[in-house]
């Protein structure tokens, strides 16, 4: 399904970072090392690459990640692509001082739940989680991710599932996207930036 949707010539999700993941920028300037999520074209692992950070990039689609090679080459930043199943990660205990997963919510609450713990299993001490999502009043607005409500992030449902990090940032919103043609348009979004205990 991917490999189809990333065959279009152009970036579908566009070639500029997150706005989620620009904000917060001040995040990504200590250096150290990053795994992006679910990365598909690239956007959000080039962008941390060219803020110094070691970045390992994840996918399941190879046409994503030849997009991905590209947009790193033309930025002329190096990042590990890696062309793997999510289901079948090897999730490097304490491996990295960020952990990028910005719409990532084609996982369903069992699955979820099992990325949720390799995240903060492959994060370092301190490490820091940057999550990015979709709320259910997003199936109202019908302007990008997936048609499951299970799918989609309640802010309650992070609170509790990350009750003992320090959370940073956890927000409910509503803004218009402006992310190539799959993110566009008024959205119900939510963000939580939590720093796992050291």
């Amino acid at each position: 399904m991917w490999d189809a949707r990333y065959a279009d010539p152009d970036y579908i999700f566009g070639t500029q970072p997150s706005e989620f993941l620009a904000r917060n920028q001040a995040l990504l300037a200590n250096g150290g090392s990053a795994l992006a999520v679910a990365d598909g074209e690239g956007r959000n692992s080039v962008f941390m690459a060219e803020q110094g950070l070691k970045v390992t990039a994840m996918d399941s689609s190879a046409v994503g990640q030849e997009k991905a090679r590209r947009l790193a080459a033309e930025r002329g930043v190096e990042v590990d692509f890696r062309l793997a199943d999510l289901r079948t990660w090897d999730w490097t205990p304490e491996s990295y001082d960020i952990v990028a997963a910005i719409f990532i919510q084609f996982a369903d609450p069992a699955f979820r739940a099992e990325i949720f713990d390799g995240m903060e299993r492959t994060l370092k001490p301190g490490g820091v989680l940057l999550l990015h999502g979709y709320t259910p009043r997003q199936l109202a607005h019908g302007t990008g991710g997936p048609k499951a409500v299970e799918n989609l992030y309640e802010p309650d449902m992070l609170a509790e599932r990350f009750r003992h990090w320090e959370v940073m940032q956890l927000a409910e919103y509503e803004t218009e996207l402006k992310e190539g043609t799959r993110h566009a348009g008024q959205s119900a979004l939510v963000d939580l930036v939590a720093r796992k205990p050291g």
